[in-house]
């Protein structure tokens, strides 16, 4: 999820369908369908495998032959009935295969994660050594936050888990999403197939807390660069062939959120801008230093030109957006790193986590508010609730709170849990300091533009791309 840079901000930010053929669509830059040989359930392969193969060749190689009983039974054939023999045996494999547990995910993904990998071992991300040892100072004055994390198993836990289920919800997107299909379709195909695979539906008060979305799903058409979701009340946008669109989603599990996103093309026209923006974001994840990250994704992204329609356009970075750190349930924790050169002292420390992305476009690298709401976020200081004049935004305040906490969450969201009638309470939240609005951000029209994002740990001697797959 996208934050604009502190110096261009005007207000705080804290914060079933068939599949289509795999080489009509590219994310990255590549031909679609390279990451297909990733089956995402991890180490599960020998779950129900060998062992109870193996139990039923044993029943067909005995061929009604007596093996040891116990004492006190009889010991020769002749004294145990051939039916009850068969009949013991036949119970044995009934019990054998409904111990059996799913080997891959479905598509639509609905197999509960905790199903395709019942010990709690989530995969690692990708690992990456640090080019530059931290001096001593920086390692002991943030002992206590590698303490917090490193000693505490269920902080990794999450945060693999919540990667684990991007991987598998993107990877049902990229091979089924098509022109034809509507933003509102994609989009709660995303959301439905993530609370699914955590167990988590959220319709009980404090179950959204627990695990769920990290925030609503972008998915920005075009000149459109971050922060647009289908909404309730707004006229149906269908994908088209020659669209470009960007899919920005969120994946929590105990507030701790894995923000990654990639950009989706079905016309070969625009490769040379989606790998331009890989190519940035992955330079921006391998660079440890703020100051070094943002001049190497400048350089890589301006290295790309697309030619569109007879004319050649350099890919320019977006200049007021900025990668950023995440805190527990918290999407923009206060740090921001440009994509372009600057004097920026950001330092970015052991035992953090940061959402590494860019934006390249063709327009004028510089992104302004569009019409629309994309969505809310309680801030995290909000003054309370009580003097508030309307009894409405005081009922909508009490729902926020034990659904959503700081999250970010949008009017779809709001109308699942049966919510009615709620602008004028919220109108009266944001005028109260209590909720902020935000906006979708758009470079001029005509533009095109991609994204790519990863989110990563920052650990002792190397970081831990958590969000990495076969596919970016």
């Amino acid at each position: 999820m996208g934050s604009k840079s502190p110096e261009n901000e005007h207000r705080r930010h804290d914060g079933d369908s068939p599949n289509s053929d795999g080489a009509s669509r590219r994310v990255g830059g590549e031909p679609r369908g390279c990451h297909t040989s990733r089956d995402g359930d991890g180490c599960l392969g020998d779950a129900g495998g060998e062992d109870e193969s193996d139990d039923d060749d044993d029943d067909d190689d005995n061929n009604g032959e007596t093996s040891l009983a116990p004492l006190g039974t009889p010991s020769s054939n002749e004294a145990i009935p051939p039916k009850q023999r068969k009949k013991s045996k036949k119970k044995k494999k009934k019990t054998k295969k409904t111990a059996s547990l799913p080997r891959t995910q479905s598509s639509p993904p609905r197999i509960p994660l905790g199903d395709l990998f019942p010990s709690g071992d989530y995969p690692e991300g990708e690992l990456q050594s640090y080019t530059k040892a931290p001096p001593a100072a920086v390692e002991a004055r943030h002992d206590a936050r590698r303490r917090h994390w490193d000693d505490d198993d269920d902080f990794l836990r999450s945060y693999r888990k919540a990667a684990e289920v991007h991987r598998q919800t993107r990877r049902w997107v990229q091979e089924t999403v098509k022109p034809g299909h509507t933003l509102h379709e994609i989009a709660e195909g995303i959301e439905d197939g993530v609370r699914a695979l955590l167990g988590h539906a959220g319709l009980e008060p404090g179950d959204s807390l627990k695990a769920g979305m990290g925030f609503p799903t972008g998915l920005c058409l075009n000149h459109q660069v971050a922060h647009y979701t289908p909404n309730p009340g707004q006229k149906a946008v269908v994908l088209r062939q020659q669209d470009v669109m960007k899919v920005d989603f969120g994946v929590h599990v105990n507030g701790w959120i894995v923000d990654s996103a990639f950009t989706m093309a079905f016309d070969p026209t625009y490769d040379n801008l989606l790998a331009a923006v890989r190519d940035a974001t992955n330079t921006g994840v391998k660079v440890s230093r703020p100051l070094v990250v943002s001049a190497a994704i400048q350089e890589a992204m301006e290295s790309y030109e697309v030619e569109i329609g007879g004319k050649t356009f350099p890919v320019k970075p977006v200049r007021n957006l900025s990668a950023h750190d995440i805190k527990q349930y918290r999407i923009h924790g206060g740090k921001s790193i440009p994509f372009v050169k600057n004097s920026d002292q950001t330092k970015m420390e052991e035992g953090e986590v940061f959402a590494i992305e860019t934006f390249g476009t063709t327009g004028r690298g510089y992104i302004r508010d569009d019409v629309g709401i994309y969505g809310y976020g309680l801030n995290h200081d909000a003054p309370l609730a009580g003097s508030l004049p309307l009894a409405s935004a005081k009922r909508l305040h009490k729902t926020i709170r034990e659904n959503f906490g700081t999250l970010v969450f949008c009017r779809r969201y709001l109308d699942r849990l049966g919510m009615e009638r709620y602008l004028a309470g919220m109108n009266c939240l944001i005028s109260n300091g209590i909720v902020e609005p935000y906006e979708p951000l758009a470079d001029i029209p005509g533009s095109y533009s991609a994204q790519f994002e990863h989110t990563l740990l920052l650990r002792e001697t190397h970081k831990e791309v958590l969000s990495r797959g076969d596919d970016y």
